[in-house]
């Protein structure tokens, strides 16, 4: 073989070479390291490792919109339950989650009864009546508010309603008797507190003010 045939056929070898083996697949797209730091957000298919690359469970996804809520505040489980609705969850799966969180103990409609009732006493002065409609508007059954509201002490009560009085008393000086009992009337009324209970503690209050002391 000559010099010539030679160096025709290892370039015909290296073409045929070249298309056997077809140009160089490229390497397949590596995800980002992230930094020890970070931290997955529960609950968020985006950033949760475990549904990144799959389609969610709808009770993961049930459960973590419950601890969510229950992390900015406590709530009741019919406020739960209607959240859950409003983000489209199936009833079924709405259940079986809040009967599992009320069985381990995070949804306790009667420990949310008591809380609610001190803070709005402490917070508000509400009397039973205002607080039957805290109650009724956060959810609470009619039982479960029964037997908060029961354990509230009239006298506990009455000191509240006195002690309302008083301060608000202190605003309105110097204005007429009437006026200020009508006004007073107004405020226990609104927080609650019964007329007769009102107008008793109204009564005792203005007799003892010394800008109706008699001379």
């Amino acid at each position: 073989m000559t010099d010539r045939h030679a160096a025709a056929r290892a370039a015909l070898e290296a073409a045929l070479a070249a298309a056997s083996s077809g140009p160089a697949a490229p390497e397949p797209a590596r995800r980002p390291r992230r930094s020890k730091a970070w931290q997955p957000i529960p609950g968020d298919p985006e950033s949760d490792l475990q549904t990144r690359d799959s389609e969610p469970d709808a009770h993961d996804v049930a459960r973590q919109i419950v601890l969510r809520q229950l992390a900015m505040a406590p709530r009741s489980r019919k406020q739960l339950r209607d959240k859950l609705k409003q983000r489209e969850c199936p009833d079924d799966v709405a259940e079986a989650v809040l009967d599992r969180m009320t069985e381990v103990g995070l949804i306790d409609d009667e420990a949310f009864a008591g809380m609610l009732v001190r803070s709005q006493q402490a917070g508000r002065g509400l009397a039973k009546r205002a607080l039957a409609r805290e109650l009724r508007t956060k959810g609470v059954d009619d039982e479960t508010a029964r037997a908060t509201l029961d354990a509230i002490d009239p006298n506990a009560e009455r000191d509240q309603a006195e002690r309302l009085v008083a301060k608000k008393l202190r605003s309105m000086h110097g204005l007429d008797v009437l006026v200020q009992k009508r006004r007073l009337a107004g405020m226990l009324a609104r927080k609650g507190y019964p007329a007769d209970l009102s107008m008793a503690v109204i009564r005792d209050a203005l007799a003892l003010a010394q800008e109706h002391q008699r001379d």
